[in-house]
């Protein structure tokens, strides 16, 4: 079998074998149409073993001590962040037109996730590594002897074999009060999050119940690069216009700490995003497959 590499911190108990056969792409109730989520068709995988848990900072920090890799964020100078994890340390920021929750932060990166001098605020070792591009992600899972997963991989992972279910524990709905299964938005988006689920912005890696396979924060907590590139079949007019602009980017699944029902309504197994290759923002992350 292949495993990555002592050096990446990932351990054999990290690291799940999902079994191979008849896995599911898609879903027959799909929650946003214009996304692509359906329908709801049959895939063939081999067996393959993939990361309890996203990659995680002590994990990519690893990976930079023993390669000298410089990530897109470090070479730009800036990264995207969220407005409240924004200090006034950090100083002016400017926004991005339409949704100027994000802010554009000089010298933001993995390792300064809100900014400059942010790193004892909010670097945690055994948080999710973020402010990671897709190209970085990859760069990592090459490292550690494996590769980024496929959308059907990261779908039949997610659903534990539970079959066309929305969420990785089935289908109950997350709620702002009693019902907290993962680290989404609580409250009024972008501006209050009570933070019911015990975390304004990443949890742990390792945190909440796992699904059936042992796998934890498959939604919520950080959106999670796959290898795909974005593509929707539709013949609606908008929906070709909006991809004319979206041409090479990447699926990312899972949702994250951001997604509220009310705007972002993508914290489901089918549930999609096309983020460009080299974008790098506080709630982007990524784990590894490796072959059985």
């Amino acid at each position: 079998m292949a495993l990555a590499p002592d050096s990446s911190g990932v351990a054999r108990s990290d690291v799940v074998l999902i079994p191979g056969g008849a896995g599911l792409l898609g879903t027959a109730n799909p929650g946003i149409r214009d996304d692509g989520e359906s329908p709801c068709r049959q895939v063939r995988l081999k067996p393959f073993r993939v990361g309890a848990t996203t990659v995680t900072n002590e994990q990519f920090a690893r990976f930079v001590e023993a390669t000298g890799y410089s990530t897109e964020a470090e070479r730009f100078g800036w990264s995207f962040v969220f407005h409240t994890q924004v200090g006034p340390e950090v100083g002016p920021t400017r926004g991005v037109v339409g949704v100027e929750w994000w802010r554009q932060v000089e010298g933001a990166t993995w390792r300064d996730i809100n900014g400059p001098g942010t790193a004892d605020q909010a670097w945690l070792p055994d948080h999710p590594v973020v402010q990671v591009s897709w190209n970085d992600a990859r760069a990592y899972a090459k490292w550690a002897g494996g590769r980024l997963p496929t959308e059907a991989e990261w779908e039949h992972a997610a659903r534990g074999g539970q079959g066309d279910v929305q969420f990785p524990w089935g289908d109950a709905e997350p709620d702002d009060t009693t019902s907290l299964p993962c680290n989404i938005w609580q409250g009024r988006f972008p501006t209050v999050n009570t933070g019911a689920d015990g975390y304004l912005n990443t949890a742990p890696a390792r945190s909440f119940e796992p699904n059936a396979f042992g796998l934890f924060n498959l939604v919520g907590n950080v959106w999670e690069w796959t290898a795909d590139l974005y593509r929707i079949s539709s013949l609606k007019r908008h929906v070709r216009e909006r991809l004319k602009d979206m041409k090479g980017f990447r699926t990312s699944k899972g949702g994250s700490f951001l997604c509220h029902r009310s705007y972002c309504y993508r914290y489901r197994i089918a549930a999609r995003s096309g983020t460009s290759p080299d974008s790098t923002t506080t709630h982007q992350g990524f784990r590894v497959v490796w072959p059985e």
